[in-house]
């Protein structure tokens, strides 16, 4: 396989990973921080250590040495592969924020994207980038201390968008050589919408308040809130996203079947109890706060954008439209102020990637 040169940038939860991962891949690894808000300690621990970085996985640990640490973004002007790794809020300021520094033929990696792909349209566009939009982080991990990084499942498939879509073959080439069961099936908008946070984040964490203030003890989202009624909401939720999929012109198929594919190889399985088992031995704990980024990051990223995009294909969406409004009065927030918009996107630009997959909807 090919060795690349790739920056990471973010350095929470899947960045780590994510860098570690690659590392001991054998390719050269830049990993970036983006913001002083969160992993101060364990950035730190890394840097101040060389860039020495601990992975753990299934009772083993492997140790890896980074090629840079930083918070210098314009490390990424040599890289092959730049993957962002942060919150979907913060890609737009990043995207104008690393723009001087991108250069042709560089693949972005979106771990994931909310159709972040329009943002770098909007602030690079005489650039040929290959952007791509993952549906879903490839490694459940959580820092568990300064330096170390645990990683608890990896998913057995992990379907990618890529545009513009004559890139895809120049993509897997080079993606395959992450070693992480990449397929390249999906368009941006595919991705976008079956990003899993978007249905079970959104729906679980603002079902989880109550569980979540009334006690201290630590919470599983996964294990404890999705009850036969609750689940109900899901469905309600997923159909939406489905119609809307379905008037765009692309495949809209369920949540728990996208969950089967990225979760199992025997894909002969029943689907929600292939959900229901990851719920419940594999997935990681939290949240434990009512404010977490379930509801902070995808009820203003996603589902802001799902109701804005049943508005201009003229589909109802009560459940979304439900949710958003609740958590605006939970949260003491106006998410469809802040949130992700087709105007904040720009409507050429998504234009643009509904021409590229053969539809013209905007």
């Amino acid at each position: 396989m090919e060795k690349l040169n790739v920056s990471v940038l973010g350095t929470g939860n899947g960045g780590t990973a994510m860098a570690a991962h690659l590392k001991a891949q054998g390719h050269t690894v830049q990993l970036i921080k983006t913001s002083t808000t969160i992993h101060n300690e364990h950035f730190k621990t890394v840097m101040d250590n060389q860039g020495r970085l601990s992975m753990v996985e299934d009772d083993n640990t492997e140790t890896v040495q980074l090629d840079v640490v930083s918070t210098d973004v314009s490390e990424i002007t040599e890289s092959d592969v730049i993957v962002i790794f942060i919150r979907t809020r913060y890609h737009e300021k990043l995207i104008k924020r690393i723009a001087p520094y991108l250069r042709d033929n560089q693949i972005i990696l979106l771990e994931p994207g909310y159709l972040s792909t329009a943002f770098f349209m909007k602030y690079v566009p005489d650039l040929r980038l290959n952007i791509v939009e993952a549906e879903s982080s490839p490694m459940d991990c959580r820092i568990v201390s300064p330096g170390e990084v645990e990683i608890y499942f990896r998913n057995k498939t992990n379907p990618l968008g890529v545009f513009p879509g004559e890139s895809r073959s120049f993509v897997k080439k080079k993606l395959d050589a992450f070693n992480l069961e990449f397929a390249y099936d999906l368009s941006v908008f595919e991705a976008a919408l079956h990003n899993p946070n978007l249905i079970v984040h959104t729906v679980g964490a603002f079902m989880s308040i109550p569980r979540i203030e009334h006690t201290d003890e630590g919470y599983s989202m996964y294990k404890e809130v999705f009850t036969p009624t609750v689940w109900k909401l899901v469905e309600g939720l997923d159909r939406e996203k489905m119609a809307i999929l379905d008037a765009l012109g692309y495949l809209s198929p369920p949540y728990v079947e996208t969950c089967k594919r990225r979760n199992t190889n025997d894909l002969s399985r029943d689907a929600k109890d292939v959900f229901d088992d990851y719920a419940k031995h594999h997935s990681v704990d939290g949240p434990n706060v009512s404010d977490s980024r379930y509801i902070t990051e995808d009820v203003p990223e996603g589902l802001v954008l799902l109701e804005d995009l049943g508005k201009h294909l003229s589909i109802k969406t009560p459940v979304c439209s439900s949710f958003i409004n609740l958590t605006n009065i939970a949260m003491d927030m106006d998410y469809r102020e802040i949130g992700r918009t087709i105007d904040r996107l720009g409507e050429a630009n998504l234009r643009m990637i509904s021409k590229d997959d053969g539809l013209n909807l905007f």
